[in-house]
């Protein structure tokens, strides 16, 4: 098996993967999408995070309709992996195509360090899955898929987790009957996007034939729930897509805002140390002075 990264050290984050999702305990995993917000997130402790995708297309640029490419997601996989050492969850939308697409995409995420690829059964080009006007595939055309990134899994450790869209377009009876099957396909976790109402989110794990993963998403499609009540109910996982970007992005809207009145203090902005620090100041500081001091011994 040929991989980006140490074969070991990969190995061992998809098996402490494994021992999360058999513990049903709602691990929260927020978003990252870039250096900066992996290195926040590793530092606050988390045991998982999310490459969200919704996330790097706003980095980009570009909201959350398909227009992120498997490159874009790959490059960022790969530097969030580089920066922690704890298993990321990444999204991979649709595949990026059809079944040859996610074949391959498979191949590139696990080459990159991915614990888990998550696939969705949207049509292409797919939407955020708390906007409107989503559309799906046939339930047995997405199974195949999923078929397909078992095969091309070099790592059978490698998690593989399958989110139906389905709740909005033809109901919630119809998405759980979508990822039983995906189950039945191979997925190693699923994912009913958007239920509607509390009585929902309660009714997944006990209905579900795996792990199930749960998506926190402030004033989306779904109710918003607590983490230990999601933990008792029996979820394995909660991704909190936004949690850094959104975060971020309200705190430079004001910020901005404030500097265009004409207010320029830096209420509440880290220092440059202090922002530094949090990506490995005190770690390329201490190599520095490590060998340089070798070297001036020499």
């Amino acid at each position: 098996m040929t991989m980006t990264k140490g074969e070991s050290v990969v190995n061992d984050v998809r098996a402490r993967l494994r021992d999360l999702l058999d513990e049903r305990s709602a691990v929260p995993a927020p978003g990252v999408f870039d250096g900066l917000s992996a290195s926040l997130t590793a530092r606050a402790g988390f045991r998982a995070a999310y490459l969200s995708g919704a996330a790097v297309a706003a980095v980009t640029g570009l909201p959350d309709i398909g227009l992120a490419t498997q490159t874009e997601m790959v490059r960022q996989l790969d530097l969030v992996t580089r920066v922690l050492d704890v298993p990321v969850i990444a999204d991979a939308d649709t595949g990026f195509g059809d079944v040859t697409h996610t074949y391959r995409t498979v191949r590139l995420y696990e080459r990159a360090g991915a614990a888990a690829i998550q696939l969705e059964d949207q049509e292409f080009p797919k939407r955020c899955g708390h906007l409107d006007e989503k559309r799906v595939v046939p339930a047995e055309e997405f199974a195949r898929k999923i078929e397909a990134a078992v095969a091309a899994r070099r790592d059978p450790g490698t998690v593989l987790v399958a989110r139906t869209d389905c709740r909005a377009t033809h109901g919630f009876d119809e998405a759980l009957r979508r990822v039983n099957l995906y189950a039945e396909a191979g997925a190693d976790v699923v994912f009913l996007e958007a239920p509607q109402t509390l009585d929902e989110v309660r009714r997944i794990p006990a209905a579900v034939n795996a792990p199930a993963l749960f998506n926190l998403v402030p004033r989306g499609k779904t109710p918003h729930a607590e983490l230990a009540e999601l933990a008792g109910l029996g979820y394995a996982v909660v991704i909190l897509p936004g949690v850094n970007l959104g975060s971020a992005s309200a705190a430079m809207r004001e910020a901005l805002a404030r500097v265009a009145r004409g207010d320029a203090r830096t209420d509440g902005q880290d220092s440059p140390r202090t922002q530094f620090e949090a990506v490995g100041l005190g770690l390329w500081e201490n190599v520095r002075a490590r060998f340089d001091k070798v070297a001036d011994h020499a």
